[in-house]
């Protein structure tokens, strides 16, 4: 059973959200946010699996929520999903540097919704391909970080081929097929280059392989 805690400020779309995982049999909302404070003090007493995250909220906003939920060692396991309005603006940016493990747009179908509750829930990162989009132009567009190299002297050359692979979207089991070797293997190797650069998830180990230089967005 994975537990979702809801986080918005709007009673009706809460509701919404609501009805439809309460309807699959392996998905149950614990508990119901209105703003971002709330949120964070009820991720901190029923440590849901994941949270769903508006990212305008009066008081503490999302962003800020998010941050604090991902610093908590004590809620490690729980992941924080961004649901928004918009693309993707620097200060959703700043949610996935925090910790946020994906985002999705609101306007999403049902079914890919609860898809992604169930990817985050697992421990994947999943970005919309309408936010991944931006995502990247938003490291085109940007300044380059003060240390493009910090962290690659950690990583073997094998890791940091799968950590771009990661970068690019691809899968464990399509990061095997490319690399002919075990999807197992694939796993392993994102799971040490995440320790070893102390990401939280995959979404971190992607703004990690941008902002370090190890891959480079592609210009249209």
């Amino acid at each position: 059973m994975i537990r979702v805690l809801l986080a918005d400020d709007q009673a009706l779309m809460r509701a919404g959200f609501r009805a439809l995982l309460d309807a699959e049999d392996d998905l149950a909302v614990v508990g119901e946010a209105a703003d971002g404070a709330a949120a964070v003090e009820l991720a901190r007493r029923l440590r849901p699996d994941v949270v769903l995250m508006d990212v305008q909220m009066p008081g503490l906003d999302g962003i800020e929520a998010t941050r604090r939920i991902a610093a908590d060692g004590a809620l490690a396991a729980v992941r924080v999903l961004i649901l928004t309005n918009y693309g993707l603006d620097s200060y959703v940016f700043a949610a996935l540097r925090a910790g946020a493990s994906g985002f999705l747009l609101k306007d999403a179908d049902p079914g890919d919704l609860l898809r992604a509750v169930a990817v985050v829930a697992h421990g994947d990162a999943l970005l919309a391909p309408a936010v991944t989009r931006t995502l990247i132009s938003e490291f085109v567009a940007g300044p380059p970080p003060a240390d493009r190299a910090a962290g690659r002297h950690l990583l073997t050359a094998r890791e940091q081929e799968v950590v771009e692979l990661v970068a690019r979207g691809l899968s464990n089991d399509e990061i095997a097929a490319r690399m002919v070797i075990s999807p197992l293997t694939a796993k392993t190797h994102v799971n040490r280059a995440m320790t070893k650069l102390h990401c939280r998830d995959r979404a971190q180990l992607v703004v990690w392989a941008y902002e370090s230089g190890l891959i480079t967005p592609r210009r249209r």
